[in-house]
């Protein structure tokens, strides 16, 4: 097994074009080509856990948060973010992190944290709606009928026509084109001068925005035509309600508050969340909408206000978010921001294991919650 295997099956369920524009996500260290017979799955890629890896030989971290966020101008031994970095090249270890691309897929954090609230309707905060890099535009021309197979063939080259694991997607509608050549040009059909009625084809395919200009070069190149006629659109937003940032959640039946926590406690295996009654409601009251964000997710609050939310799950929120969330009628619930990942890990290790049957893949010991509580 070689990373680019782990990298195939991390793109086949939490791919790094759903990761927010901010985010540093996909293979940090190391090369593709890399051995990947082992991998240690951890939340942060502290010094501990780095030596953690040393110490059982594994071939690759895969770090939910990103150890390399800020860029780094240098790498050498003076901070433990260096270190780490350098300790992985030393011990050619390669380091991947999903962080947020994991956080909006549909079977990801915040699905795994809804998934103990109960039965009813869940959809994302903020619906996921930039599409895949290969399907940013669609690329038209009109050719001779018989000469769709090559042309299909040359654009396929360049990286048209990928939508999702297919490969050479196109698509073909019979018409008459005509054209009238002026003197001086050679028609592949007829004569200059003279109207020319052709059976053609409109051919399609969509296009990654960094391959447009490559395909236009292609298309031209074997295209039959003199001066080939071509239309490039740029595609629109595919919004999709099952993946996106954060998570809403209607419940078919209402629970109260308390148990509301006693589940989340549980199935996040901690023994507290810090509760913020919504204004003037105190805590015995019962909730049946519900928003959720795992990590910091003071940024997407009001977006679960704006949706009827009635309580908000979240890692951590600054002080004056919380305020805010409860003075418009919003309880905030808040579990710590590594506890609202960190349970996420085994099942991360299942997804991988089905994916990658042949790797070795084992949860950090080393790696645990910063606050220790006196």
């Amino acid at each position: 097994m070689q990373t680019k295997d782990l990298i195939l099956a991390f793109e086949s369920f939490a791919p790094t074009y759903l990761a927010n524009e901010w985010d540093n996500v996909g293979l940090l260290v190391g090369s593709s080509s890399w051995s990947a017979d082992s991998i240690l799955l951890t939340i942060d890629l502290t010094e501990a856990v780095m030596k953690e890896a040393i110490n059982m030989n594994v071939d690759i971290i895969v770090s939910y948060h990103p150890p390399i966020f800020k860029p780094l101008t240098s790498v050498t031994d003076n901070s433990f973010k260096e270190r780490v970095v350098l300790e992985a090249i030393s011990n050619h270890i390669a380091i991947y992190s999903p962080h947020t691309a994991l956080d909006v897929a549909t079977g990801g954090v915040n699905d795994w944290i809804a998934e103990c609230l109960g039965k009813g309707d869940v959809r994302a905060l903020r619906p996921f709606g930039n599409l895949p890099p290969d399907e940013e535009c669609k690329l038209i021309t009109f050719c001779p009928q018989e000469k769709a197979e090559e042309l299909r063939s040359a654009l396929s080259s360049v990286g048209c026509g990928r939508i999702g694991m297919y490969e050479q997607c196109s698509f073909t509608t019979q018409g008459v084109g005509t054209f009238i050549g002026k003197e001086g040009t050679n028609p592949t059909h007829g004569e200059s001068g003279v109207l020319q009625k052709v059976i053609e084809c409109k051919f399609e395919m969509v296009v990654s925005k960094a391959s447009l200009s490559l395909a236009i070069q292609a298309l031209r190149q074997f295209h039959p035509y003199e001066e080939p006629a071509l239309e490039v659109h740029e595609l629109g937003e595919r919004p999709r309600r099952e993946i996106g940032v954060g998570r809403r959640i209607h419940l078919d039946k209402p629970m109260q508050l308390d148990e509301l926590a006693r589940k989340l406690k549980k199935h996040l295996g901690i023994g507290y969340v810090r509760v913020a009654p919504a204004a003037g409601k105190g805590d015995r009251i019962k909730v049946q909408t519900i928003g959720l964000c795992a990590g910091a997710g003071g940024s997407v609050c009001d977006l679960a206000v704006d949706d009827g939310c009635e309580v908000f799950i979240t890692g951590e929120m600054t002080h004056h978010d919380v305020v805010a969330a409860t003075a418009r009628g919003c309880t905030v619930v808040l579990t710590g921001h590594t506890n609202s990942e960190r349970g996420f890990l085994p099942k991360l290790k299942e997804q991988l294991t089905t994916l990658l049957p042949e790797v070795v893949i084992s949860v950090s010991k080393a790696d645990a919650p910063l606050w220790t509580y006196f």
